[in-house]
């Protein structure tokens, strides 16, 4: 029996829930607080969990995923080298022609307004790309 849509998101949404669970340091509080911010820049964002254990965010298309290694949490933007960036929040994958990143690392500050400027823009372009085609 094929699983429905929601189906997959509730459990992608659990998936992601365990996973902040399971890494019970300062990585699952970052992904959890990058989780909120992507949820409030877009409350229409679809939770996803791909490639063996990676959350990703979508709407019409991926906007970013949310990776987590011993010193950092890796936020990567699949689009990012086409999105405007004027905070400089991209730290990370910059010679890439597609993807750019921001790597987070403990005790770093989040400037939530820019990073919720650059998910709404991530939108944007998946939303203006779906209806091009």
């Amino acid at each position: 029996m094929k699983k429905s849509g929601s189906q997959r998101v509730e459990s992608a949404s659990r998936l992601i829930d365990a996973r902040i669970q399971e890494l019970g340091d300062w990585r699952g509080e970052m992904l959890s607080r990058l989780r909120a911010l992507i949820k409030q820049a877009d409350p229409k964002v679809v939770e996803e969990w791909k490639w063996r254990g990676i959350p990703v965010w979508s709407h019409d298309g991926l906007i970013c995923t949310g990776e987590t290694y011993k010193n950092v949490v890796k936020m990567t933007f699949s689009r990012g080298a086409s999105l405007d960036d004027p905070s400089g929040l991209f730290n990370s994958s910059l010679e890439g022609r597609a993807r750019r990143a921001i790597d987070f690392r403990e005790g770093d500050k989040v400037n939530e307004k820019a990073l919720k400027t650059l998910i709404r823009a991530a939108v944007a372009l998946n939303t203006s790309s779906a209806s091009d085609g």
